[in-house]
């Protein structure tokens, strides 16, 4: 029987966790709902019997790679747990840093251009994408309120990647484009990346909700909440209330993220 995941949860070091929510708060005008710790995001997990967490952090300078990512391994004694790491654009040893994390058993890498403050389509980017491809997973933040070619993120820069390097596995946040939904289907269309249902369902048009959902392959979708911002169980009861899924139907979208080759 295959595991329910959720794709996007993020748990925070004590050390950094209410500075990190403030600055969530400030940047998207939405209060987080829950501590961020990981004691809470295990136990919501449990309440809503999903087995199996994508935990994300983000380095949002250089010199915070290191610490991010030894965090992020100490996750790795978690059954429930699986951390991704973080990269960003002025670290200058990026191979050395993804064989550190290889040989600690992380197989995915999370970037949030927006946050982390550069553009995904930068060059600098372009060796750490090829070092990844064929043996990391890519959750890539997409979207946010300005138009795709004035912001750090966006649909097209995600797949400009894609193009490039075909055997890079992605995942798209936020049904493919926080507020750049209206261009997902135009960007995405048969490259066979993923998306998850993060922080979308309480904005997200319904006409292009549905048009999204039901343009794509259903496997692409992938269940995730953005805990500490969203509570995982109600997340999946809106899914499923936004999408009128049958729960066969959601359990084919809570399930999806466990048939991604992520095992160390």
């Amino acid at each position: 029987m295959s595991e329910r995941v959720d794709v996007h949860t993020h748990a925070l070091h004590s050390k950094i966790a209410e500075k990190v929510l403030r600055q969530l708060a400030e940047h998207y005008r939405i209060t987080p709902k829950f501590p961020g710790t990981w004691d809470d995001l295990q136990q919501r997990m449990k309440d809503c019997g999903i087995d199996k967490c994508f935990v994300h952090t983000a380095a949002t300078r250089p010199d915070q790679v290191i610490a991010a990512n030894n965090w992020a391994i100490s996750l790795k004694q978690h059954s429930m747990a699986v951390p991704f790491g973080t990269m960003h654009i002025d670290y200058t040893d990026m191979e050395g840093e993804l064989a550190r994390l290889w040989d600690s058993g992380i197989r995915g890498i999370k970037l949030h251009p927006d946050f982390q403050k550069f553009w995904l389509d930068d060059p600098k980017l372009l060796p750490l994408f090829g070092a990844m491809e064929g043996r990391f997973t890519l959750m890539v933040h997409v979207g946010d309120r300005v138009p795709p070619k004035d912001n750090p993120s966006c649909p097209f820069k995600v797949a400009a990647i894609k193009r490039k390097f075909p055997k890079l596995q992605m995942i798209a946040a936020h049904f493919g484009g926080f507020h750049h939904w209206e261009h997902v289907i135009e960007a995405y269309r048969g490259l066979g990346i993923y998306m998850d249902t993060s922080s979308s369902l309480f904005m997200i048009p319904q006409e292009q909700l549905e048009q999204i959902f039901n343009f794509f392959p259903r496997h692409l979708f992938l269940f995730g909440s953005d805990y500490p911002i969203w509570d995982p169980a109600s997340e999946r009861d809106e899914l499923q209330r936004r999408l009128r899924l049958s729960d066969s139907e959601l359990e084919e979208i809570m399930t999806a993220g466990s048939r991604l080759d992520l095992n160390a």
